[in-house]
């Protein structure tokens, strides 16, 4: 009966350190799945202004005689996800190199440089961007937004209206990164 006893306490004590052990595990796990990744709506919203502040600081610094390539640079390597992954970018005047999958193509779009047909798209100077998206399809730690935003020209107040498709995900850092842009003007019947 001494034996049966010992045993059973055994087991119990055996139990218990189980039960304590897989606890503190489902603690580690839980711990690690709180990290929320999720995007928002606002953050979307938040990393387009971020974008089209971003074209106009390139564009005035092109005007002001800054260095214009450090701050294109930069921009691409915040806010594009080149140093992530794959990156599906098709600029607006683009028609020869229609798709840039490099960062370096990226930023020869945007201010001139490897790509002959490039004219610097930033350089114009725009004097501010504004989206509109038509709609937004969010799935945890990615989003899709689509819809117009409109360059206006820094010289004559004139708005150019855009089609876009942006895709992000959220870095490791928690900030949005551009994976997906496509743009094109939108289609003319005359």
């Amino acid at each position: 009966m001494e034996k049966n006893i010992k045993v059973i306490a055994l087991g119990i004590i055996f139990s218990a350190i189980v039960f304590t052990s897989c606890n503190d595990i489902s603690k580690t796990n839980t711990a690690d799945n709180s990290k929320d990744n999720r995007i928002t709506r606002e953050e979307v919203i938040n990393a387009q202004k971020t974008w089209g502040d971003a074209i106009v600081s390139i564009g005035e610094a092109y005007t002001n005689g800054g260095d214009y390539n450090f701050v294109a640079a930069k921009t691409v390597d915040k806010l594009y996800g080149y140093d992530e992954g794959t990156v599906l970018f098709t600029p607006t005047k683009a028609s020869k190199k229609q798709f840039r999958l490099t960062e370096e193509e990226a930023l020869s779009y945007f201010v001139k440089g490897t790509v002959a047909e490039d004219d610097g798209f930033a350089l114009q100077p725009w004097g501010n961007v504004r989206f509109e998206n038509a709609g937004m399809i969010i799935n945890d730690d990615t989003a899709i937004a689509m819809g117009n935003y409109f360059f206006t020209d820094a010289n004559t107040g004139e708005e150019t209206k855009v089609e876009f498709t942006f895709g992000y995900f959220k870095d490791e850092d928690g900030n949005l990164r551009i994976n997906v842009h496509h743009s094109s003007l939108p289609y003319n019947p005359g």
